[in-house]
């Protein structure tokens, strides 16, 4: 059975990197894509991202950019004196495609738009499946038949190493009640407005790694004034602090952009630090406040 090499890739630095449950390194900043879209926006946002010293790359199936990525990849990791084994590459499974033959089947799928031999981390989306309501208790089933899918892809050496998103500890604790190989990662919606305590900490019990999507809270976060007061204390613009607040608490991060400008920005995220009392001005904002999906209520 495949298992991931525990040697960092040279192009790798070591304190921007985590090492999962399934002994897998992972780059603690990587690039988001949702809502990337074409050949050449893809192209100029990864081009932006491997200059300057992102080597994680998060898509989804639901994204529709998969064979975009694989066509920039193909033509810039030779430009940047980079192989495959450089970039850890995420996808995610499809809430239309919950259980076992379904998503082994887009798991396979996404292989195969994005080029590759093998995933280094694949997701399950979300806890519900799509079309049917969030109520519905054969959601529960359904991510589970979802979950022994993703084992076997992981046995297969297939996937480097499995993982949710959007997740709750509930979900979570369903999930390790049943689970063969514990999930390595849990990417869900992270920021000062919602710094999900309950769910890090949980996560941190079962050296589960998070992951924070939408950081700057879709965007809003960059203007708050607590947000400001705090950047122009350090010289920094908003975006790096919300960062830089996620990494601190060992949280890895994947902002977006289609702007090569501010791809670049949002990768200088170290050699400066925020103070104790940065953070706790920054955690006080936390209020419950989501901008985008909430899964407590599927079943």
């Amino acid at each position: 059975m495949e298992r991931a090499s525990r040697e960092l890739p040279a192009s790798w630095a070591p304190e921007r990197t985590v090492w999962l449950n399934s002994g897998a390194p992972m780059p603690l900043l990587g690039l988001g894509t949702f809502r990337l879209r074409g050949e050449e926006a893809v192209r100029l946002s990864l081009d932006a991202a491997l200059r300057n010293g992102y080597r994680l790359v998060d898509t989804a199936a639901v994204y529709g950019n998969e064979s975009a990525i694989r066509h920039a990849l193909r033509e810039l990791l030779p430009r940047h004196s980079l192989a495959r084994g450089d970039v850890f590459l995420t996808s995610k499974l499809s809430p239309r495609d919950q259980g076992q033959e379904a998503a082994e089947r887009a798991c396979l799928r996404s292989l195969e738009e994005l080029g590759c031999d093998y995933l280094d981390l694949y997701l399950i989306h979300w806890p519900g499946t799509q079309g049917r309501p969030q109520e519905d208790k054969g959601n529960r089933e359904r991510r589970q038949q979802s979950w022994r899918a993703l084992e076997r892809l992981y046995e297969a050496g297939k996937l480097r190493a499995i993982g949710v998103s959007n997740y709750s500890v509930r979900h979570l604790e369903e999930l390790l009640a049943v689970c063969r190989v514990p999930p390595s990662v849990l990417q869900v919606e992270f920021h000062p407005e919602l710094a999900q305590g309950e769910l890090l900490g949980f996560c941190r019990s079962k050296a589960i790694h998070l992951q924070a999507y939408s950081s700057l809270g879709t965007g809003q976060l960059v203007g708050r004034p607590e947000v400001v007061k705090v950047a122009a204390r350090h010289g920094r613009p908003p975006a790096q602090v919300l960062l830089r607040w996620a990494l601190q608490q060992g949280v890895s991060v994947i902002p977006k952009s289609a702007t090569p400008s501010r791809v670049v920005e949002n990768s200088q995220l170290w050699g400066w630090e925020l103070s104790p009392a940065d953070m706790e001005e920054l955690g006080a904002l936390d209020c419950g406040k989501r901008y985008c999906w909430d899964p407590t209520n599927v079943a």
